[in-house]
């Protein structure tokens, strides 16, 4: 049985095993007819050869000059690992003296279509046309050694890491002081360079060597620079002095001392450990520990709650009782207030304490973090909280930018960076939402939260934002990461971390650098960056297309032609050419993609590589939908950030955490607050999961409801099997024009008070706006609690259904 640092038993969906490796052999023989990329004369091609998953280091044929068919027969060698999947990048360039490399093409071959003992040659057809053509020889053969343990959840695989620790040891102090400088490198480290400083005072002794955590099959080098030398300029050279060392570390024996170099002034010693094979991150796709201990308590609230509202004589067995979650959308300071008023209505019915989830984005997630902050908070009316936010939304905002204001958001970010943070706009944005919100500094942070749901009292809180790249629209490529108080992660890869330790630096699944948990402002500010926007995001707002802007933002990936053509199995990729966009086009591409600002955060992911049938995996497959999950060497783990935006960037929701089917949720309260159109959001929603195979009900809605909406509606999703049942709300003003409250009309004088402008031009209410009348505030806590009160009925049978499905699914 494997155990977490803290004792707890690992998800069983994770392996811990020894798997063997391969040698690879690479002969790069010969092209043909490569085109002309100078003006002037013919290509100086050469080949470069990337494997990431083997090597740090990037190599290269020769170059050979004025050729189009070029003749290079090098042979390289790289050792695999077997359950990891590797795709080798086979680029051909044209060399230039005076200008960039032109880069003329890029051939990814998955070498999980090798054979174990066979060698083949391979002939890559490139450009039909051209007749163009790559010739490159494979072979695949075991090697000798034992094999190396890897942790994996079948999506991500960790390897062995290894600690090594350099020391220099300094043979005659001259009574001259005067400085000694080593430089030590080893690439694709979590340190990566680090500097030793001998004299002028500095003592250093074997309590402090440099220290170097890698992989250990990698083929990782050593670089030295010695004192008085300089470094290269390439960052893939090796070469500094010829009295320097430049060791492979797998010729380190383990726990050894090894002498790197002796000299009359110093000596250099190096010892290679192996560390713990533990993570410091939750590798699986079920619930973490926390969150299944929250629902055994929860359920001591829910059955006695459902008891109540469905009126039952008798109470509810463990398998009778549903799971419902509250699931809100973005909209600013109106999602703020209309959430209050939701809440309110909900508790006045008793369903909020039927409710196990509650989840949000966006505004909402600024009420949520306020709530939170009461461990009691959903056993107490909500008078109180509603008062308190009441003061904040209609307080002048403009104090919030005065100079006393500034000076504390400047040394707020500067605390951030010494930290170790990489600080953005995002996370002003987020201080300016504290002042917003809050009389003074909020010491707040999400982690904090467990005490709210540690008896099981409250709905356990999920926050959401999507990962993004900033190259990409967020239609070509977003992940979900979801925030709990427990922990935060990103399903798709089924890879956690402990909500303290989020924005901490990790290397290959173990923690490296702990940073300092964020006020929960930060998180806010994240969960709610409207300036993470880019052209294609402002395109697609007002057009249902990105045909035309794809002509210049998508890679020009294309299948190829192999000779002899090997067999493809479910899990091997085909093999593709990439070729580059021109200058023009790589251009537009910066400024149609770039975002404007956008929140970065250490990757927990860092190190970690793509399993050999991580395609295969349904977990994996359930998420999968941007146009690089088959180009496992540019996922998310081999970026050194994650980019988080604004889940409405992609879909105004905060739903796909519970759609995990992990969480079994049965009922959804689909509390709408968006701006403009309030069917919008649902139907991406309907269209997303349609696309992913995700069973959600289908949303029948007529013409004439589109064009005005009631103000509830149930969707029992009968007709997809396994899909939960929907109770839509969308934030309209209906029959509250009339009634005050449910069956109670409003007088003449009363009337007014029932023409709440939502969407208007002239509305106070725009997602932009930052402060209201009292009477605003007052009318929209007041028609959000109305629109839930006067629905009651379909609540009831929406909770109805969901029980006798499951006393169903249980005969």
């Amino acid at each position: 049985m494997q155990l977490n640092p803290d004792g707890k038993q690992r998800t069983s969906l994770t392996k811990v095993e020894s798997s063997p490796c391969y040698l690879l052999t690479v002969r790069v023989i010969r092209a043909r007819n490569i085109h002309q990329a100078d003006v002037l004369s013919h290509t100086d091609c050469y080949v470069s050869l990337w494997l990431p998953t083997a090597s740090n280091d990037k190599f290269q044929t020769k170059a050979i000059r004025n050729c189009k068919d070029p003749v290079w027969n090098e042979t390289f060698y790289f050792r695999i690992q077997s359950q990891v999947k590797n795709v080798l990048e086979l680029a051909l360039y044209d060399k230039d003296v005076v200008t960039q490399d032109d880069h003329l093409f890029t051939v990814y071959f998955d070498i999980a279509k090798l054979s174990l003992g066979e060698e083949v040659f391979m002939h890559f057809k490139c450009d039909s046309q051209r007749r163009e053509e790559l010739e490159v020889g494979f072979a695949l053969d075991n090697i000798s050694g034992p094999p190396e343990t890897i942790i994996t959840n079948g999506v991500l695989v960790s390897r062995k890491i290894c600690c090594l620790e350099v020391q220099v040891v300094e043979k005659k102090k001259k009574k001259k002081k005067s400085k000694k400088e080593f430089s030590f490198k080893v690439q694709g480290s979590y340190e990566g360079t680090q500097d030793i400083v001998l004299g002028s005072g500095l003592a250093f002794s074997s309590s402090f060597p440099a220290k170097f955590h890698y992989a250990r099959y990698k083929q990782p080098t050593l670089d030295v620079t010695l004192p008085g030398k300089k470094r290269p300029p390439s960052s893939n050279s090796h070469v500094y002095d010829t009295s320097s060392a430049n060791v492979e570390l797998h010729s380190i024996p383990s726990g050894k001392n090894m002498i790197l170099a002796e000299d009359k002034r110093f000596d250099l010693f190096a010892k290679a450990e192996d560390c713990p094979d533990h993570l410091d991150v939750r590798l699986g796709f079920d619930l973490c520990i926390q969150e299944q201990d929250f629902l055994c308590k929860r359920k001591n609230y829910v059955m006695p709650a459902l008891k109540k509202v469905l009126q039952l004589e008798q109470d509810l067995l463990d398998h009778e009782s549903p799971v419902v979650a509250v699931m809100t959308t973005g909209g600013g300071m109106r999602s703020l207030t209309a959430l209050y008023g939701s809440l309110r209505g909900l508790k006045k019915l008793n369903v909020l304490d039927c409710a196990t989830y509650l989840t949000g984005l966006s505004g909402t997630t600024w009420t949520m973090s306020n709530l939170y902050r009461d461990a009691d908070w959903s056993r107490k009316d909500l008078d109180k909280q509603i008062s308190e936010a009441r003061k904040h939304m209609t307080k002048c905002k403009i104090n919030s930018f005065s100079l006393e204001y500034l000076k504390y958001y400047k040394k707020q970010l500067c605390q951030r960076k010494r930290e170790g943070r990489k600080t953005s706009f995002i996370d002003l944005w987020g201080l300016v939402l504290e002042s917003f919100l809050h009389d003074g500094k909020d010491n707040h942070r999400l982690s904090d939260q467990q005490q709210a749901i540690d008896r099981g009292q409250n709905p356990l809180p999920i926050y959401t934002a999507v990962n993004v790249k900033n190259n990409y629209s967020t239609l070509d490529f977003k992940e979900w990461v979801e925030f709990t108080p427990y922990e935060v992660g990103l399903q798709k890869y089924g890879v956690f971390v402990r909500t303290e330790d989020f924005g901490s630096e990790f290397f290959m699944g173990r923690l490296m650098k702990k940073v300092p948990e964020s006020r929960i402002c930060f998180l806010e500010g994240m969960w709610s960056s409207l300036f993470s926007f880019n052209v294609l995001y402002i395109w697609n707002l007002s057009h249902s297309s990105e045909d035309f802007w794809h002509r210049w933002t998508r890679d020009q990936i294309d299948n190829i032609e192999e000779e002899p053509p090997l067999l493809v199995k479910p899990q091997e990729l085909q093999t593709r050419l990439f070729t580059p966009p021109g200058p023009l086009g790589s251009a537009l591409r910066a400024v149609l993609a770039d975002r404007v600002c956008i929140a970065q955060e250490h990757n927990f992911l860092k190190g970690f590589q793509m399993h050999d049938d991580y395609l295969e995996n349904t977990h994996f497959r359930r998420w999968k939908d941007t146009v690089l999950d088959t180009f496992p060497n540019q996922l998310t783990q081999s970026d050194q950030f994650l980019s988080l935006v604004d889940t409405g960037f992609f879909i105004n929701t905060s739903i796909m955490p519970l759609l995990k089917p992990e969480r079994k949720v049965d009922v959804i309260l689909h509390l709408n607050y968006s701006a403009g159109s309030q069917i919008q959001a649902l139907d991406q929603t309907c269209k997303y999961c349609s696309e992913q195979g995700i069973a959600f009900p289908r949303v029948d809605l007529s013409e004439e409801d589109r064009k005005k909406l009631k103000e509830c509606y149930l969707f029992d999703g009968a007709e997809t099997p396994g899909a939960p049942v929907l109770l839509f709300f969308p934030l309209v003003n209906d029959t509250f024009q009339k009634y005050k409250a449910p069956g109670q009309k409003r007088s003449e004088s009363e009337m007014e008070d029932g023409k709440v402008d939502l969407y208007g031009c002239c509305s106070p209410y725009s997602t932009y706006s930052l402060q209201y009348t009292e009477k605003e505030y007052d009318l929209l806590v007041q028609l959000g609690e109305y629109n839930i009160l006067n629905n009651e009925d379909l609540i009831v049978q929406a909770l109805r259904t969901a029980v006798a499905r499951k006393r169903q699914i249980k005969k």
